[in-house]
């Protein structure tokens, strides 16, 4: 069976499947309980007591069937009212209908005993208060008898139905209290995962129960696996840096000593072209030791990146910032991907547009320009280190090595969030969206 559409009713977090598994069992057996121990347990005991007063009416019907006449009727009634606890009238009117309500179960079991044990019954009124009031057909007319209820149903039932509500609800909040601290470990394992996904170490204790502990132990050696490999491979990175520059230099050098100046142009093109590729190589390995999170203001942060590329005379303006807010991430790294974003931008078309929308989850800096854009189907391979799509947009304005993209959606996943490819409705080219979480 498919039961897929129940998935829309449950709850979505673990406290509250683990809440619903705990009251459906606790619901469940009380209504259980209800059903089966107090109906059939206090419909028997009325069954049992109403057959007692079976008896004692149809001693009350002889007695009128024996007497000769009405008044002699209402003599050997009253010498036995008082002794048998009833309020007897003959004769009297009797009602078109009887008189019970909708729950009461004892009551519908009472009529239906006493209607089977004697004939004669006519009508029967629960509505007086604690009392039964039943209609007889006799000899002299109808008579009616008015008796104590509690003489025909077992005594406060509801006495076990409101221990059951009290015990039920005590029983449930200690186990919300139990249940809560079992979850507090699992909550702050997860927040200490979500906070190394962005990027920010936070300090985290295994603590609770066992399997608990051990996906929490499991977590810091991940943890500490990751940080030795990212400092190794930034150590590594240095020296290649190093290694690496050194030869380039002397070759650069080697090569303006050339007699040939137009061989030595094309060479040193192509030694300026391995500097740039190294570089970019290097910014692209290098994105986890840029710098550490801090608390900043993203629209400052975005008028200041907008700023320096005017003032180096680049066509780049500033749009629309909505909400306000400060959050964490790491400022150096959002600066690259957006320097990066737009010096794209301006590479591939003549200006751009660079906004801001501040919400309550995620902060998303958007980046318009008017140039060729990039066809659908070839956007996730942008995304691609080293990838240049030289037919989807211009190369006559300069060319890059294929990782601008690529450095600034490798940030954006280490601030939790994704890097958006899109088309600028306002400015027809390429609209880029890095989403970063908050």
């Amino acid at each position: 069976m498919n039961f897929a559409w129940a998935k829309t009713y449950m709850p979505r977090t673990l406290y509250g499947r683990a809440a619903l598994i705990l009251l459906v069992p606790v619901v469940t057996v009380q209504l259980v309980v209800s059903v089966v121990f107090i109906q059939r347990h206090f419909e028997g005991v009325t069954e049992q007591m109403t057959h007692n007063m079976a008896l004692e009416l149809r001693f009350l019907q002889d007695l009128i069937k024996e007497a000769p006449d009405l008044a002699a009727a209402r003599a050997s009634l009253q010498d036995v009212a008082g002794p048998l606890a009833f309020e007897i009238a003959l004769p009297t009117e009797v009602p078109d209908a009887d008189v019970r309500a909708v729950y009461d179960f004892s009551g519908a079991a009472m009529m239906q005993t006493l209607r089977a044990e004697m004939d004669g019954v006519l009508r029967f009124d629960f509505s007086v208060n604690r009392q039964v009031l039943v209609w007889l057909d006799t000899r002299h007319g109808v008579m009616s008898a008015m008796f104590d209820r509690r003489r025909v149903s077992a005594r406060n039932p509801h006495q076990l139905l409101v221990l059951m509500v009290f015990t039920g609800g005590f029983m449930t909040l200690i186990s919300f209290v139990f249940l809560r601290n079992q979850l507090r470990p699992i909550k702050r394992l997860a927040r200490a995962s979500e906070a190394f996904g962005k990027g920010r170490i936070m300090a985290y204790h295994p603590s609770g129960a066992s399997e608990v502990r051990a996906a929490g132990s499991a977590f810091l050696d991940m943890r500490a696996r990751i940080d030795r490999q990212i400092e190794q491979r930034t150590m590594m990175l240095s020296g290649v840096s190093h290694d690496m520059r050194s030869p380039l230099t002397r070759l650069r050098l080697g090569l303006s000593m050339l007699e040939d100046e137009t061989e030595a142009q094309a060479l040193l093109r192509d030694v300026e072209d391995m500097e740039r590729l190294l570089d970019e190589f290097l910014a692209f390995a290098r994105d986890d030791s840029l710098d550490d999170p801090q608390e900043v203001d993203p629209s400052v942060l975005v008028q200041d990146v907008v700023m320096r590329f005017a003032e180096a005379g680049q066509p780049v303006s500033l749009g629309t910032i909505v909400g306000e807010g400060r959050t964490v991430l790491r400022p150096m790294a959002v600066v690259r991907a957006l320097e990066n974003l737009i010096g794209n931008a301006v590479r591939y078309g003549s200006s751009c547009v660079v906004g801001l929308t501040v919400s309550e989850k995620a902060l998303r800096f958007s980046v318009h320009d008017d140039g060729p854009g990039i066809p659908q189907e070839r956007r996730q391979e942008a995304l691609k280190p080293f990838v240049r799509l030289d037919s989807a947009r211009n190369q006559d304005r300069g060319s890059g090595v294929g990782l601008g993209l690529a450095i600034a959606q490798d940030i954006a996943h280490r601030h939790g969030g994704m890097l958006v490819l899109g088309e600028s409705a306002e400015m027809g080219g390429l609209k880029i969206d890095l989403v970063l979480a908050r």
